[in-house]
């Protein structure tokens, strides 16, 4: 079982999938609160289970199957900004955070490269 299994049945089919203690052993609650956490119906609900960590994770999904409404949720998961590359960016350019940022969005992968490249000071990473 993985993550989307649980929030899947949380959000839309409302069925009790938690049936032996190898499911609740592969229940991630991080996981779950933080796909939960996108959307406005459910964010305060995963903020408590987040408050409450330490409850079983049995216990957890019973409080979000019978607590959020059915509803078909879907996100894509916000993936972090690659550090190094806007480093480069304000490097080559003078840039400053935001700036680099928004400079990251218009730069193909190969610009990036050429451009790491030519701020590569050497030595060990």
């Amino acid at each position: 079982m993985n993550p989307f299994d649980f929030v899947n049945a949380i959000n839309y089919t409302k069925q009790d999938i938690m049936v032996d203690d190898l499911t609740e052993k592969a229940y991630n609650p991080f996981l779950v609160n933080r796909q939960l956490s996108y959307f406005q119906d459910t964010a305060i609900v995963a903020n408590e289970m987040n408050k409450y960590h330490q409850i079983d994770n049995l216990l957890q999904f019973q409080f979000l199957l019978n607590i959020v409404r059915k509803r078909k949720r879907f996100s894509k998961w916000i993936k972090p900004t690659r550090e190094d590359d806007v480093e480069a960016i304000k490097e080559y350019y003078g840039y400053s955070n935001e700036k680099a940022q928004r400079t990251l969005d218009l730069l193909s992968p190969e610009q990036i490269v050429v451009i790491k490249g030519k701020v590569n000071k050497g030595g060990r990473k």
